[in-house]
């Protein structure tokens, strides 16, 4: 059942952002739809193991939504506040994220990085 509560969470993600980048707004995202984006990840960046398909499907997602250098800033400003909401956060797990779910991905996922490089 939570398995399906986060696949709807994700498609309805998708549609906001989706809505979201024709509106022409900065960015064409919100933080709330980067968390909502990466919530499947939550396990594995706080337990490892594998990250999930639907984990995956939103780090794609998460790639194709920064594209200029300000939408990545702001996402990346997004994924450090997320990842420094959780504690228990593993650093070697949201750094591999990407390279398990075969994405080449542009934000780093960590409670450190400086986005305005």
């Amino acid at each position: 059942m939570k398995v399906v509560a986060v696949l709807v969470l994700v498609a309805l993600a998708m549609v906001q952002l989706t809505m979201a980048g024709r509106s022409g707004g900065q960015g064409g995202f919100t933080c709330g739809q980067v968390d909502s984006i990466l919530a499947p990840c939550v396990p594995y960046l706080t337990q490892g193991g594998q990250p999930g398909d639907a984990c995956c499907s939103g780090v794609k997602t998460l790639r194709g939504l920064a594209q200029s250098t300000d939408e990545r800033r702001t996402a990346c400003n997004c994924v450090k506040a997320a990842a420094n909401r959780y504690a228990n956060l593993k650093d070697d797990a949201a750094q591999a994220l990407p390279s398990k779910c075969g994405v080449a991905l542009d934000i780093p996922i960590s409670r450190t990085t400086n986005c305005d490089q």
